[in-house]
């Protein structure tokens, strides 16, 4: 069990990608509800491998965007049980080359858990 009631939610969603939609459009309005939540470090050893396989992509967009808004990044969001051993691409249907470039692109957050999203698809307009 997550234990944050915010991103238990996120995670209850059917749904990953309105998930993660949701969660970005919380971080692009600096929701304080939320982002004062992640002060309380999520238990990640009561957590599912479901849970910490979310928990890693969404660890990663938050410590993108806590940091784009010069906000302290809580230390557990940086845990290392919160990266995969094989890349992650979001989307998911792109070319090997687009693979190599989101590699080479991204911002340390993504590198540091090897989950890969393309920039342009994560900004909110």
């Amino acid at each position: 069990m997550i234990g944050n009631k915010y991103l238990q939610s996120l995670f209850d969603y059917q749904d990953e990608d309105t998930s993660l939609n949701q969660l970005l459009e919380m971080l692009k309005y600096k929701d304080a509800d939320f982002i004062e939540s992640l002060n309380n470090p999520v238990k990640l050893e009561l957590c599912t491998d479901k849970e910490i396989i979310y928990l890693t992509k969404a660890s990663s967009l938050i410590d993108y965007c806590l940091q784009s808004h010069d906000i302290e990044v809580p230390q557990w969001l940086r845990d290392e049980k919160l990266s995969f051993d094989k890349p992650y691409y979001h989307p998911k249907r792109i070319s090997d080359f687009e693979k190599i470039k989101l590699q080479y692109t991204n911002p340390s957050p993504f590198k540091n858990r090897n989950v890969y999203f393309d920039l342009e698809g994560i900004h909110r307009v």
